[in-house]
């Protein structure tokens, strides 16, 4: 999330990107939201007959987060590459 911080994702295209499975990522977002680093937002269906759908992104307490974390996790050839 932190590498497109502003756009708005929804959970599964989160999925497809990570791996994790519902039953993991959804409570993930749950506390992360609590926790103020992630917003998430009610869309609209873009197709009529389908449910709304959440969508998610981080707050600016949780890019901040993503990137102490990214720095203290990694050496400079990733640090250079995500840059």
């Amino acid at each position: 999330m932190s590498a497109r911080s502003q756009e708005w994702r929804h959970g599964y295209d989160l999925m497809k990107q990570t791996g994790l499975q519902s039953g993991t990522l959804y409570p993930l977002l749950m506390r992360m939201t609590e926790q103020a680093l992630v917003e998430a937002q009610w869309c609209e269906p873009t197709r009529p007959g389908r449910p709304a759908r959440h969508a998610y992104r981080l707050t600016a307490a949780g890019v901040a987060l993503a990137n102490a974390s990214i720095t203290a996790n990694s050496g400079p050839g990733l640090r250079a590459a995500l840059a």
